[in-house]
């Protein structure tokens, strides 16, 4: 059906992880290029006809400074611009962690909106992490019990650079869920971390959350970044969509367009990023 439209149409972004430092040769990560990418991005993104442009996390690689260079270019973008932080972007001196989300504009570190009909929601993966917080703090006291725990089990993703989501959160998530339901909205849930498949990166929640969609059973994708090589996973009904990283490669860029349709999600990719149907 070559003239059906969409329900509506996004832009996706992930892990820019911009610095004004040398290149990791070793991970491939130009941390200046991103810059330059952002900007084509964002140019290519102008040209489309799209509800907003969602930035999974990662705009900087350190340094507080790092944001007065990535956000202006932001201010160049013509659609509504939703970004939420990474583990990366909590890189900074420790009196700054605590403007992080307010630097990014956010109304709340974990929030939800409608556009065209479907639920977004937007979780925060860093809530309890060795890096949001500094030490002494009782959620970076959690974290570290958290982690400790991980590791004695063995798990894959017992790493220092993943984080979780508090009680509190974990509640307002299943609630949101719940409302959603039955207002007969589909929900797209977007976070950091990816949940699914099995990864090192995964959220350190993240078979609690697989759970809850599975039950809740409106979840239509998960979205994320963090994990810069992608992935791809589906589990019960929900689509687990990990965009590739930004930084990577010198010159290649990664992005994507997301159009939703009622039974299937369209993932246009641009650069490194592919171009997927995923039927519901």
């Amino acid at each position: 059906m070559p003239h059906e439209k969409p329900l509506l149409r996004f832009g996706i972004i992930a892990d820019p992880q911009y610095a004004d430092a040398e290149p990791w040769a070793e991970l491939d990560r130009y941390y200046r290029n991103s810059l330059a990418k952002l900007q084509q991005a964002i140019g290519i993104l102008n040209d489309e006809d799209l509800s907003f442009v969602a930035t999974l996390g990662d705009l900087i690689d350190r340094d507080w400074e790092s944001y007065d260079a990535v956000l202006p270019l932001y201010e160049g973008l013509r659609h509504e611009s939703f970004l939420l932080p990474g583990n990366h972007d909590f890189f900074l001196s420790p009196e700054r962690l605590d403007d992080v989300h307010a630097r990014l504009g956010m109304p709340a570190p974990w929030h939800d909106f409608s556009r065209g009909g479907v639920r977004f929601v937007v979780i925060d993966g860093n809530e309890v992490s060795l890096f949001s917080t500094p030490g002494g703090h009782p959620r970076h006291t959690l974290a570290q019990q958290r982690l400790e725990a991980l590791q004695a089990a063995g798990a894959i993703n017992a790493r220092e650079w993943n984080g979780g989501i508090g009680e509190e959160q974990f509640a307002w998530l299943q609630d949101t869920l719940a409302r959603a339901d039955a207002a007969g909205e589909k929900v797209v849930v977007m976070g950091h971390y990816p949940l699914y498949p099995a990864n090192e990166h995964n959220l350190w929640d993240h078979e609690r959350l697989t759970q809850l969609f599975a039950r809740s059973g409106n979840v239509l994708a998960y979205l994320n970044g963090h994990n810069h090589a992608g992935n791809l996973g589906r589990d019960g009904t929900t689509w687990y969509i990990n965009f590739k990283g930004m930084v990577d490669t010198e010159t290649e860029n990664t992005f994507a367009v997301v159009e939703i349709f009622p039974d299937r999600m369209e993932i246009i990719g641009h650069g490194r990023e592919e171009s997927r149907t995923l039927s519901f």
